[in-house]
C-alpha cells in the first residue's frame, strides 16, 4: 500500500473515478460526500493525503481546509471546477499543497498524489510552550490558559495569538496578521483584524489579575499594527538568545522547545 487517501467530494461520479484510479495505483482510499462527514473521517482515519473539493454541501471546502490545517500538516490536494486564479491562490495561501481543475486526467491525478506523498515531511518538533508567567500556550496541542485557567479560543483567535507571541515585541501589520491568522485574506480589510484583536483581548482578560493581564499585553501601535509585550510586572522572567551566534540577550517570555515560527 502506497498510502491512505481521503477523498471529500460530493459528485458521486467523480468520487468513484478518483477511488478507482487511486486504488488501482496501490492506495487505500476512503471517501465522504460532505464537509462535516469528511472532517469526521479525517479524525478517525488519519489519512496520509486529502483530496478536497471546494464546492461541498453543509461545510464548504475552504472551511474544511482551515480545520484540517489546525490539526495536521497532511498534504491537501484541492479540486476546483472553475480554474480561477483567485481560487488557486486562495487555496495555496490557505494551506493547500496543490490543486487540480476539473475535468482532469487519471494519469495526472495519480502523478500529483504520488508527487505530494514523496515530499519530505518535517520531523515533529519538540513540544513548545510559551509562558510569560501569566499567559501559557501549549503550541503543539493549542491549549491556552491565563493564570492557570483554560481559555477557549476559536481557531482564528488562536492563530492570531500564536502569530503575536511568536514575534514578541515585534509590531505586525494588519496585512501580516491577515496572512498569518486568516485563511482567506483576499478582500478582507484591516477592520477584520481590529475586531479579532478586540475579541482576543476580552477573552484573555477574563481570568487575569492586576499586573498579570495578557489581554492588555496586546498593544496597538498607532499607524502600524499590533504587538505582544509581556506584562511589565513580569519583565525579565527569562533571558534567551535572540538568534544563533548573537552576542547579546534581552528579556523575553520563556519558550520551551526548539520549534521555530
Amino acid at each position: 500500500m502506497k498510502g491512505r487517501v481521503l477523498v471529500i467530494e460530493d459528485d458521486q461520479d467523480i468520487s468513484l473515478s478518483i477511488r478507482t484510479v487511486l486504488s488501482r495505483n496501490g492506495f487505500e482510499v476512503t471517501s465522504e460526500a460532505d464537509g462535516k462527514d469528511g472532517l469526521r473521517a479525517f479524525h478517525s482515519a488519519r489519512p496520509d493525503l486529502v483530496i478536497l473539493d471546494i464546492g461541498l454541501p453543509s461545510l464548504d471546502g475552504w472551511s474544511v481546509l482551515e480545520r484540517i490545517r489546525d490539526l495536521s500538516d497532511a498534504p491537501v490536494l484541492i479540486l476546483t471546477a472553475h480554474g480561477r486564479e483567485s481560487d488557486k491562490v486562495r487555496g495555496l495561501h490557505g494551506g493547500a499543497d496543490d490543486y487540480l481543475t476539473k475535468p482532469f486526467g487519471n494519469s495526472e491525478l495519480a502523478a500529483r498524489v504520488e508527487a505530494l506523498l514523496r515530499r519530505p515531511r518535517s520531523a515533529a518538533p519538540p513540544a513548545e510552550v510559551f509562558d510569560d508567567g501569566s499567559l501559557q500556550v501549549q503550541l503543539e496541542s493549542r491549549e491556552v490558559s491565563v493564570n492557570g485557567q483554560e481559555v477557549s479560543l476559536t481557531p482564528t483567535e488562536y492563530r492570531l495569538l500564536a502569530a503575536l507571541i511568536k514575534h514578541p515585541g515585534q509590531t505586525l501589520t494588519p496585512e501580516q496578521l491577515l496572512k498569518l491568522a486568516w485563511n482567506d485574506p483576499f478582500g478582507v480589510g484591516p477592520d477584520r483584524v481590529k475586531f479579532g484583536v478586540m475579541r482576543l483581548r476580552r477573552k484573555l482578560s477574563q481570568n487575569a489579575s492586576p499586573g498579570r493581564d495578557p489581554g492588555s499585553s496586546i498593544e496597538a501601535v498607532r499607524g502600524f499594527g499590533y504587538r505582544y509585550v509581556a506584562p511589565k510586572a513580569l519583565a525579565g522572567v527569562a533571558a534567551v538568545p535572540r538568534g544563533a551566534g548573537s552576542s547579546t540577550t534581552r528579556s523575553s517570555p520563556r519558550v520551551d522547545g526548539t520549534a521555530g515560527c
